[in-house]
């Protein structure tokens, strides 16, 4: 619009100066006589009177004259308007909110639209622009998801790779702690083979090596496992048609974290669980009873009818209870141990990230059940998964 502005401006201050051009050389327009000749009064009087008549007339006709051109002069103010107006919105100001247009898109502002003018000089190339913002935000949404997906996957990677290092480092435990006791045994004979005292020290050697490297990897995956959580915004869970009995064969398939009684049996039907997440939700709560509590496991199963979800739609689902006989949690701390990275005063001699309880809590939820937990002659989680 400023520009529009400028121009009618612009054009004013011309057509002002050509008006006053105008009436200047209509103010000069004079009749002159060049030479008088001689003659007697009488003709004089004729000749005067001729010449008033003839100034009269040239007179009004200036004056008519001068009148045409004033409309002549109208006519073209008023074209030369309508033309800057014509000139503007047809072709400087599709110019100019492209040049806006591409400033946004140059800014990182994809989702700026340019307007379409039908009829316009510039609508195919206006379209092919617009055509042009829609592709390259289709390829940054695109760059974006692989971005999320990549590092959604390194999180998942590096979160997972903690179950069999923990396994191995316990397996490693155990194994130096029998290596050991098998040593001292042995130095204790009466007549101790050499060759199977060398043996014990380069196996309890090599179970330590282990061991050693895998706290090594332990720490790496925990670097990059807080580097990528951060900026991962969802864990992709797709929970599916399953059958109950599933969930108690993930039990009985990580007997490495000590003894874990089964009470009674899953009650048999259909549920609605990622296996994945689940299998994950199982072991990040075994996994911490075993390290913290250190005690017998006991699960039990039962059903739950009419119990409402996280949004608030009657349900039934399968409660499941994992109780350990430790010490529980310190009532101060238990509202907090779902919150991302948080450890209690009672976790600081043991390696972890702070994350088992919030991981359980995000994945329950997302099947579509829940997840509580209390203090109750140990540490109680319920786990509650919805059934079809």
């Amino acid at each position: 619009m400023k520009s529009l502005k400028r121009l009618f401006f612009i054009f004013t201050v011309i057509m002002l100066a050509a008006l006053w051009v105008i009436i200047r050389l209509f103010d000069k327009a004079k009749l002159v006589v060049k030479s008088v000749a001689s003659y007697s009064g009488r003709d004089l009087e004729i000749y005067k009177q001729i010449w008033d008549n003839t100034n009269e007339s040239f007179a009004e006709s200036k004056h008519n004259f001068l009148m045409y051109v004033l409309v002549f002069w109208s006519l073209i103010l008023i074209l030369g308007y309508a033309l800057m107006v014509f000139i503007y919105f047809a072709w400087i100001k599709p110019i100019r909110e492209m040049e806006g247009f591409a400033s946004e898109i140059a800014k990182g502002n994809l989702d700026i639209k340019l307007p379409m003018h039908r009829d316009n000089i510039s609508e195919s190339f206006t379209e092919s622009f617009d055509l042009m913002r829609e592709e390259l935000k289709s390829s940054k949404i695109r760059e974006m998801e692989a971005e999320k997906a990549k590092r959604e996957m390194m999180a998942e990677l590096s979160h997972d790779l903690k179950t069999p290092v923990a396994t191995i480092q316990a397996t490693c435990e155990v194994m130096e702690l029998k290596l050991k006791m098998e040593l001292e045994k042995t130095l204790k004979e009466a007549n101790p083979s050499e060759d199977k005292i060398k043996m014990l020290q380069d196996n309890l050697e090599k179970t330590g090596y282990i061991s050693n490297k895998s706290e090594t990897i332990n720490q790496l995956v925990q670097n990059v496992f807080h580097a990528t959580l951060d900026d991962m915004a969802a864990v992709k869970i797709e929970p599916k048609e399953t059958d109950s009995r599933t969930i108690e064969v993930f039990f009985e398939n990580i007997r490495e974290y000590g003894n874990i009684i089964l009470e009674n049996h899953i009650p048999e039907c259909l549920v609605y669980i990622d296996k994945l997440r689940m299998e994950q939700v199982i072991d990040n709560i075994i996994g911490n009873s075993y390290k913290y509590a250190g005690t017998d496991i006991h699960i039990s199963f039962s059903e739950v009818r009419n119990s409402a979800d996280i949004k608030g739609t009657k349900n039934e689902f399968i409660r499941i209870t994992i109780r350990d006989e430790g010490p529980g949690v310190d009532e101060n701390e238990l509202p907090l141990i779902i919150e991302k990275y948080y450890r209690g005063e009672a976790t600081k001699e043991k390696q972890g990230y702070g994350l088992g309880m919030y991981l359980a809590n995000y994945y329950m939820e997302k099947q579509g059940g829940g997840m509580e937990y209390y203090n109750n002659n140990g540490f109680v989680v319920e786990l509650l998964v919805r059934k079809v």
